[in-house]
């Protein structure tokens, strides 16, 4: 537990790799916006630590150069269990912003659920998974 809260006990490294599981983010700029209100210089560091823990990785945008994308590792996407119990937990014990029917969807379906997450990554499709209309896409 004391490896994992190294790499994960902040406040921002999970929702980064929320974000790039769930929501389909892969730049800076998407993160910046994301609505969380993260500092730009605490997203930077989070990003570089997340890059040297192996949980993401960083690809040259092949269109613009000078932009970076973002990237789970296979060690990152092996987090996406971690992350449906969290959502599943928090919906049913927080308020949250997330619909309560489409969490226990989810539930139901765990399994289909993260075959989705690992399809979209190895099929690199950032389509999200829960867009911010809060419909479902992943049937």
């Amino acid at each position: 537990m004391s490896i994992s809260l190294e790499i994960f006990g902040d406040n921002w490294s999970l929702l980064i790799v929320r974000d790039l599981m769930v929501r389909g983010f892969r730049t800076f700029k998407e993160f910046e916006e994301s609505g969380e209100g993260i500092a730009t210089n605490v997203l930077a560091d989070r990003l570089k630590k997340l890059v040297a823990a192996g949980i993401i990785s960083t690809e040259v945008d092949g269109t613009d150069g000078r932009r970076v994308n973002y990237r789970l590792t296979e060690k990152g996407i092996g987090l996406a269990p971690v992350l449906l119990e969290l959502l599943i937990w928090g919906s049913r014990h927080e308020r949250t912003g997330a619909s309560c029917g489409v969490i226990e969807e989810m539930a139901k379906h765990r399994e289909e659920v993260l075959a989705e997450v690992r399809r979209r990554w190895r099929e690199r499709d950032s389509t999200p998974l829960l867009p911010r209309t809060g419909g479902w896409r992943w049937q």
